[in-house]
């Protein structure tokens, strides 16, 4: 866990931003993190620039002294310092003989965060320990932890809570580790029930109280996680506890990426070094892919619908001054605007899509109308453009160069599912296509019939086209939409396509599900030649 060159780059200690998404975060229902995830993460939260990670509980499961113990090999952090997480000595004991408190020190982690309960009942019926011994239990470890030159942070646990029912045993507990020497002592609203206002007229009270140097931890279980974040900082506290897209226990915590960006961008602080917000975006992404949750696209400042626009009436204000409807530029975050193409379109949306596509529609006005009227008649018989953005500037390319982009012409197709007496199935698919001049048939197998289809073209068209060994099939979504005539339904097929370098989607839509994902897949591969840079030949 080396720190070369590291003192250079880290904000000045006035203002903590604190991560805690590989010990608190991991605790989401869905999240199991190996010890190489725990290292990938913490490496991305270095890179954005986060002051703190905290990395887990070492002693009370292998994985998370393993990471502290690999960290310190392989990792050195730029602006981070790593924290072990722990709980004060048992009641009774001595901090220097607890087995737990070594573990801390053992984890050569340079920052200690202890967690100490400052709710009464919780002391007594949990702990099962009275009110003075409690105090006496932060003081001593607080002591120790110190004595062996370890800056600690203390976390109340259940501070709210507690300062309800016994408001002054509830101080006296901040004042205990303040006095012992714990550099912050954190306010945690443990079951996530405050609302900001409490929160603020707390903190401000605890703070002219104890005169300790106090932070937040908020929980999400109102939905306030974030206000309750800053609601404490407008209060007072310096040093906010939160975790990457607000992964936590239950409903989660305060979410690092809205609360940095607030900070930043609302309350004019500077908490990240320079250039790291513009990182924020692709950050959120990363981590969410380690942790195998699909990023939030609705997250705010990350999502990917974040900046997108839908109204007609918003595109028409866009058109003119994009912060008409925008409260941040996006690109500050690393984010983008993105103009959705549904029947609410109006000219403007098609005009400000067209440019974001690369696609000049000029001034032409009955072209335009042209596009809005064949999206609104194709979305009434169930295609969406919304999440289809290939399929879109395919149908806006046809309308701009009068013919359809064509790199081969479909003669037929049939997919069979054959049931087996061993209760296997066996799924085949045959293509007869023209390409170049050339009619080619390609038979395959595949898991499934849409998947058999896929590497039926691909066989056909990868001889003439060799940019198709890179495409595949990343994502597939499929949703049956009401039925118009009688008992019979329409399906809507959602494909999403990579190269390795980049994604599209494309839309089907036909009386079944394998009809609507041949559409989809001759979208896909057409899009995808055409973004290779290859000119059509029919």
């Amino acid at each position: 866990m080396t720190t070369e060159n590291a003192e250079s780059s880290r904000l000045d200690d006035s203002f903590h931003v604190f991560d805690t998404t590989l010990r608190d975060g991991a605790q989401r229902e869905g999240i199991n993190l190996t010890v190489a995830d725990k290292l990938t993460i913490a490496r991305h939260l270095d890179e954005f620039g986060v002051g703190f990670i905290e990395g887990g509980w070492p002693g009370a499961n292998p994985r998370d002294t393993e990471f502290f113990a690999r960290a310190q090999q392989e990792i050195t952090f730029r602006n981070a310092q790593l924290v072990a997480f722990g709980a004060t000595r048992r009641p009774g004991g001595d901090a220097a003989q607890d087995p737990q408190v070594k573990a801390l020190l053992d984890s050569g982690a340079p920052v200690v965060t202890l967690v100490a309960k400052s709710h009464d009942r919780h002391v007594e019926l949990a702990l099962r320990t009275t009110l003075d011994e409690n105090l006496e239990m932060v003081r001593d470890t607080v002591s120790h932890l110190r004595s062996q030159g370890r800056r600690v942070f203390v976390d109340c646990e259940h501070f709210f809570d507690g300062y309800k029912a016994n408001p002054d045993y509830a101080k006296a507990v901040v004042r205990a580790a303040h006095e012992a020497g714990a550099d912050v002592v954190i306010l945690c609203d443990t079951n996530g029930g405050m609302l900001p206002a409490q929160i603020q007229a707390v903190v401000a009270t605890v703070l002219a109280d104890t005169g300790a140097r106090l932070g937040i931890h908020a929980q999400d279980d109102t939905g306030c996680a974030v206000a309750n974040t800053l609601a404490a900082v407008d209060a007072g506290a310096t040093h906010v506890q939160c975790t990457a897209n607000g992964y936590g226990e239950r409903v989660g915590n305060a979410n690092l990426f809205p609360v940095v960006a607030a900070l930043e961008l609302k309350y004019g602080k500077k908490v990240l070094p320079e250039g790291a917000l513009a990182e924020m975006t692709r950050i959120s992404h990363a981590i969410a892919e380690v942790v195998n949750l699909t990023p939030s696209t609705h997250q705010p400042y990350v999502g990917v619908s974040a900046f997108a626009h839908k109204a007609g009436l918003h595109a028409s204000a866009i058109k003119v001054d994009p912060d008409l409807y925008q409260h941040i530029d996006p690109e500050l975050v690393g984010n983008t605007m993105r103009m959705l193409v549904s029947d609410m379109a109006g000219r403007a949306s098609i005009e400000l899509k067209g440019k974001e596509l690369g696609v000049d529609l000029g001034d032409d006005r009955a072209l335009i109308a042209r596009v809005v009227e064949r999206v609104k008649e194709r979305e009434l018989q169930g295609y969406t453009y919304e999440a289809a953005d290939a399929s879109f500037e395919l149908l806006l390319r046809e309308e701009v160069e009068g013919r359809a982009r064509r790199y081969f012409r479909t003669e037929s197709w049939r997919a069979i599912v054959e049931d087996r007496p061993d209760g296997t199935h066996a799924n085949e698919a045959t293509v007869k296509l023209w390409a170049k001049g050339e009619r080619i048939v390609a038979t395959a197998e595949g898991n499934g019939p849409v998947n058999a289809l896929d590497r039926a073209m691909r066989l056909a068209l990868e001889r003439i086209y060799p940019q198709l060994a890179k495409f595949e099939l990343v994502d597939y979504k499929v949703r049956i939409l009401e039925g118009r005539h009688g008992t019979e339904s329409t399906t809507r097929v959602l494909i999403t396509t990579s190269d390795g370098n980049g994604e599209w989607s494309t839309v089907g839509v036909g009386e079944n599900v394998i009809a609507a994902s041949w559409q989809a897949l001759e979208d896909a591969f057409t899009y995808g030649v055409l973004r290779a840079g290859v000119d059509p030949t029919e």
